[in-house]
């Protein structure tokens, strides 16, 4: 480890750091070495920045107000013209909601918060920059029609939601796709080193979180040695995911090592509506005929090689074939953004780099979900296969934090006979977040959805599975955040094999959760159902 790495240089000199760095080889030392780190990390620095902009912000205003009733009476319009604004914007109620009674409760401040940070609209600016690009990404995109009757002829509902992602996403389905489904990191994770180290053109590598240790570090060790070898290695990660788990402009490090390098939206300490909008996918992508996908990030926990929250449950799925060229689209169309660079796509197609023909596996369309338009397309996947299950529907999502039409669509369900059973965690990752979570119980449970938490600890998988025939696993929580403000993607299946493993894998859950009952409200304090009560009011802004 490098002195750098222990202490920032932007503090210190080197003939500081250095004399640090002797103070620090005793037990006490290290600890004020932590404590520096700590303190002079951006987890810390960044947030103090914007808290202090709020507060001059608002001192601003109340001295301005205060010292001119007319501009009291400008403020207090700009709030109200934002709540009128916020009313007839074509929102999802719930986040009309939780805008609204900010406004109201601070008509001083309100108006200008929202225009900061509520107002998720695409920029006309974006659009007119990347707006040729991200017709040429879509134009890499194509339906076979055949393929496409075929699915009509078996099965018009199903059919539907296939429709819904090609006509709304832009994701063609594909045959020729083999998938295989993965019950935990620790089985994701073996399997994802062995085809790395069998990657022998090009490696892209996509996460919303990586932190050092013997995952990043085994991955790491290949990527290394890979680009050394020639290999065309990329790697995008999200700045705020990474904010306590990277140093600071850690994509130089990368570039160093021969490793292309990007990170996405940048964290910077200025007030700013992108900074809601992060990159939350995860993607890895092999020689072109390979790809995974799922809840797992680059961390210890999430092999359960380290701690947090109890046992680490969590799922990933394996593509190889046809399917995957959607997924080489996503990762492209983002990289090519960002770095401002332009790929020749034919190179990077499946079978460029494999010769035989793909085993066909059912139907496969990986999708992805922006919020850089209005189309909420993970929501209304889950949406889709909630209102068209017959028999059964089971979801595993780490948050329950969802809005009016999932809430009615999952409660119709239910009432129309659909056995709709949810895990959640019962060790949370969020207090916070756990009690929102929970505060969703009762309705549901109430129109007879059932509802169990993972005794063992901590859940992350985001996977749906339905009627024997159909299933999801991506990155999309069933949450405000993940459904209205990041960028993420799933797999949607037809009669694959990974659709049976996936039920395999929630009976064997089950076995190690507990069944909330419908006494659960009564069950529970004063004080928690007081605190679940408010912060259900500000749901959709978590």
């Amino acid at each position: 480890m490098e002195i750098s790495d222990l202490i920032p240089n932007a503090f210190y000199t080197k003939d500081e750091t250095a004399l640090i760095y002797a103070l620090s080889q005793g037990k006490g030392g290290r600890a004020v070495i932590r404590l520096l780190k700590n303190l002079f990390s951006r987890l810390i620095i960044i947030p103090l920045l914007l808290l202090l902009q709020v507060v001059l912000f608002a001192l601003l205003i109340w001295e301005f107000s205060n010292n001119w009733l007319f501009g009291y009476l400008i403020f207090f319009l700009m709030s109200m013209a934002a709540v009128l604004w916020v009313i007839n914007k074509g929102d999802n109620p719930s986040y009309k909601i939780a805008w609204i009674i900010p406004i109201m409760m601070f008509p001083l401040f309100g108006g200008l918060f929202y225009i900061v940070f509520g107002n998720h609209s695409v920029s006309q600016r974006y659009m007119k920059r990347n707006g040729p690009m991200l017709k040429l990404f879509r134009s890499q995109l194509t339906q076979d029609e055949g393929l496409w009757q075929k699915i009509l002829a078996s099965d018009p509902h199903i059919a539907k939601q296939s429709a819904y992602i090609l006509n709304s996403g832009g994701y063609p389905v594909f045959e020729n796709t083999a998938t295989e489904y993965f019950a935990s990191g620790e089985a994701f994770f073996e399997d994802f080193i062995q085809q790395l180290e069998q990657a022998k053109h090009y490696i892209f590598l996509e996460f919303f979180i990586i932190h050092d240790g013997v995952m990043w570090g085994r991955t790491l060790d290949i990527l290394k040695r890979k680009a050394a070898e020639g290999l065309d290695i990329r790697l995008m990660y999200d700045d705020v995911g990474c904010v306590n788990t990277l140093p600071f402009n850690y994509y130089k490090k990368m570039e160093a090592l021969g490793i292309k390098c990007v990170a996405f939206n940048p964290l910077v300490p200025l007030l700013s509506l992108r900074m809601n909008n992060r990159d939350h996918r995860k993607i890895m992508i092999i020689d072109g005929h390979t790809a995974y996908t799922g809840g797992i990030n680059m961390a210890d926990e999430y092999i359960n090689a380290i701690e947090r929250f109890g046992h680490w449950k969590d799922a990933a799925l394996r593509l190889k074939g046809d399917a995957v060229w959607n997924m080489t689209i996503m990762f492209l169309e983002a990289w090519n953004i960002l770095r401002s660079t332009d790929t020749h796509y034919d190179h990077f197609r499946p079978h460029v780099h494999h010769d035989a023909d793909f085993v066909t596996d059912g139907m496969v369309q990986p999708y992805a979900d922006s919020p850089l338009d209005r189309e909420m397309v993970s929501e209304m996947v889950y949406i889709n296969m909630i209102g068209n299950s017959q028999h059964y529907l089971y979801i595993t999502t780490p948050y329950l934090i969802i809005d009016n039409e999932l809430v009615v669509t999952l409660a119709l369900a239910a009432k129309s006979g659909v056995d709709i059973r949810i895990i959640t965690p019962h060790i949370p990752d969020k207090w916070y977040v756990h009690i929102v979570s929970r505060a969703y119980y009762m309705p549901l449970l109430k129109a007879g959805v059932r509802i169990y938490e993972y005794t063992p600890g901590f859940i992350h998988a985001k996977s749906f599975v339905c009627d024997d025939e159909i299933a999801v696993v991506g990155t999309a929580n069933m949450d405000f955040r993940s459904l209205y403000l990041h960028f993420e993607c799933g797999v949607w299946m037809y009669r694959s094999k990974a659709v049976g493993q996936l039920k395999a894998d929630y009976l064997k859950t089950l076995e190690q959760c507990e069944e909330v009952t419908s006494d659960y409200s009564f069950n529970r304090h004063w004080y928690q159902r007081l605190a679940a009560s408010v912060l259900m009011l500000f749901a959709p802004l978590m």
